[in-house]
């Protein structure tokens, strides 16, 4: 992979692998009390692809997904994102890589509710270092793209649910990450705007060259994935969890 001129993320094409999970446990206490969240676990993630992680609760999905974000450490293993191994980094740099290259959605939006809705876009920008002017441009630009250029000023608690997962996916991407996370995105939404929420992260998805990896329990939303990848007690169940798959 190489850099780009303009943004400095590396110039990927669509199916390249930008992110890998090789072999990772998670283990959380010791000997009789120890609970083991992920048992050896293997993942590659592409650029512009969707997939579903899915399988019931407690099967280790959102250890998965904090482990991928650089917000936990596995026991064992190693995950690497643009061939940086995140499990090395400090808290600092760890910190810097996460803002930098991964983009988080979550099911309760998470927006800061004393900002505007391009305000909100452009806070990863400016915790970047982006000059404030640049970052501005940039949400506004995304904010248009998900479809809320008539809502650039309005706060969030002005927007419907919908609206507002609209503006949290147009933050996700507002630093132009490798790969997006996103942790049950369509569970607070009514069945028509969380159909709209997942044709909206494929379709960007697939034209920024992101990687999106959406945990969830809806057979809809893992239906509309490229591929479901499936965890049974913290191991992957390659018979799939909500759809048949064939990895």
């Amino acid at each position: 992979m190489r850099p780009s001129a303009d943004s400095g993320r590396p110039v990927v094409a669509a199916g390249d692998v930008v992110a890998q999970v090789r072999a990772v446990g998670k283990t959380y206490g010791s000997g009789a009390a120890a609970t083991h969240a992920l048992l050896g676990i293997d993942l590659e993630l592409r650029a512009g692809e969707l997939v579903a992680l899915t399988g019931p609760s407690g099967s280790g999905k959102s250890t998965l997904l904090h482990i991928l974000g650089s917000m936990d450490t596995p026991s064992s293993g190693r995950v690497t994102v643009l061939d940086q191994d995140i499990t090395s980094l400090d808290d600092d740099a760890a910190s810097a890589f996460r803002n930098r290259h991964l983009g988080f959605v979550f099911q309760f939006f998470h927006l800061v509710p004393s900002l505007t809705v391009v305000e909100n876009v452009a806070l990863p920008a400016r915790l970047a270092g982006r000059p404030a002017a640049a970052a501005r441009a940039q949400a506004a630009e995304l904010v248009e793209r998900v479809g809320l250029a008539d809502k650039l000023h309005r706060f969030p608690d002005e927007l419907s649910g919908g609206e507002r997962q609209r503006c949290a996916i147009a933050r996700a991407l507002v630093n132009d990450p490798v790969v997006v996370l996103a942790d049950e995105p369509t569970g607070n939404l009514d069945h028509t705007a969380g159909g709209a929420v997942m044709d909206l992260l494929a379709e960007l998805g697939a034209e920024r060259r992101t990687a999106v990896l959406v945990a969830t329990h809806d057979p809809a939303v893992a239906s509309a994935a490229d591929r479901e990848f499936a965890l049974r007690d913290g191991r992957h169940d390659p018979a799939g969890f909500l759809v048949r798959s064939d990895g």
